[in-house]
C-alpha cells in the first residue's frame, strides 16, 4: 500500500515535467528564400538563421520531398516579380512558413516555424526525449511522423533515439527494410546497423546472390561489400582464376590493394 502511495505522485510529476518541457517549445525565426530546384518541377528552400546553439549561423538547405510539401506556392508564381506570398510546409511536428516578396525569381523573407507541444509530448511517452524546437523544425521539413516511429519500434528495432530518426528518414528506411534481413535469417539490424546499410545501398537481391555462391557476410561485411565494390561478378572472376579459400574479408583485401589488376 505505502509503495502504491509513493508511485502515484511520481507518476504526476513526470507528467507535469513534461508538460512543462512542452511548453517550453518556442517559435523559430528565421529568414528564408526559395527558388527553382537544379531538379525539374522541384523547389529549393534554404533557411538561415544568425545563431545555432551557440556555434554561430547556421543554413539548412532542403531540395527533396521537402519542398513537394509545400503550399501557396509555385513554380509559376516565382516569374511573378514583386508578389508577396506565403508558402506553408504543415507537419505533425508543427507549422512552417516563409512569407515574402518574390525577386529575381526568388522568393525572399522571414520563415516562422510553430512547434506542435502535443506532438512532442507524444513522442516524448514514446521513448524520444531531447525534442527542442530546432529539432522539430527538422522532424517536420523531413516528415517524421509520430506513426513511422511507432512502426519502427513495433517492428522490434533497437538503438532507436530522437537523433537518429533523422537519418533514418534522410534514408527512408522503414520496418519492410528491416524486415528484408530476418527474411534472410538475419538477427534483426539495429537501428544504426539499417543506417548504414541503406547508406551503402545494401539490398536483398545481392545478398542472396552472394550467399548462393557460399559466402555469409556478417552486416558489417555487407556494408565492406558495397564500400569496395566486392560485387558477384568480381567474386565470379575470381574464383576463375583459381584463387581458392576466399572469404569476405580477403576479397576486399584484394580490391583495397588492387591485386586484381
Amino acid at each position: 500500500m505505502n509503495a502504491h502511495r509513493l508511485h502515484v505522485p511520481m507518476v504526476i510529476l513526470a507528467s507535469a515535467i513534461s508538460a512543462l518541457q512542452s511548453a517550453a517549445l518556442e517559435p523559430l525565426r528565421a529568414t528564408c528564400s526559395i527558388s527553382a530546384s537544379e531538379h525539374p518541377g522541384r523547389l529549393r528552400l534554404r533557411i538561415e538563421r544568425d545563431e545555432c546553439g551557440g556555434q554561430g549561423r547556421c543554413d539548412s538547405t532542403f531540395d527533396s520531398e521537402a519542398t513537394d510539401r509545400l503550399t501557396g506556392i509555385s513554380l509559376a508564381d516565382l516569374g511573378r516579380e514583386g508578389t508577396q506570398m506565403t508558402a506553408t510546409l504543415a507537419a505533425e511536428a508543427g507549422t512552417f512558413t516563409c512569407s515574402g516578396t518574390v525577386h529575381n525569381a526568388v522568393l525572399m523573407g522571414d520563415s516562422l516555424f510553430a512547434p506542435n507541444a502535443a506532438f512532442a509530448a507524444h513522442m516524448e511517452q514514446m521513448g524520444f526525449s531531447g525534442l527542442d524546437s530546432e529539432k522539430l523544425q527538422t522532424y517536420a521539413l523531413l516528415d517524421v511522423e509520430s506513426q513511422w516511429a511507432q512502426s519502427l519500434q513495433e517492428a522490434g528495432i533497437h538503438g532507436l533515439t530522437a537523433d537518429n530518426l533523422v537519418a533514418l528518414r534522410i534514408f527512408k528506411v522503414d520496418s519492410d527494410y528491416a524486415k528484408s534481413f530476418t527474411a534472410l535469417g538475419y538477427p534483426l539490424p539495429t537501428a544504426d546497423q539499417l543506417i548504414s546499410m541503406k547508406v551503402q545501398g545494401v539490398n536483398g537481391e545481392e545478398i542472396r546472390e552472394i550467399r548462393a555462391m557460399g559466402y555469409q557476410p556478417t552486416f558489417d561485411e555487407l556494408i565492406e561489400i558495397r564500400i569496395f565494390h566486392v560485387t558477384p561478378e568480381f567474386i565470379r572472376r575470381m574464383e576463375e582464376r583459381g584463387l581458392t579459400n576466399l572469404t569476405i574479408a580477403k576479397l576486399v583485401q584484394i580490391k583495397i590493394f588492387k591485386l586484381d589488376e
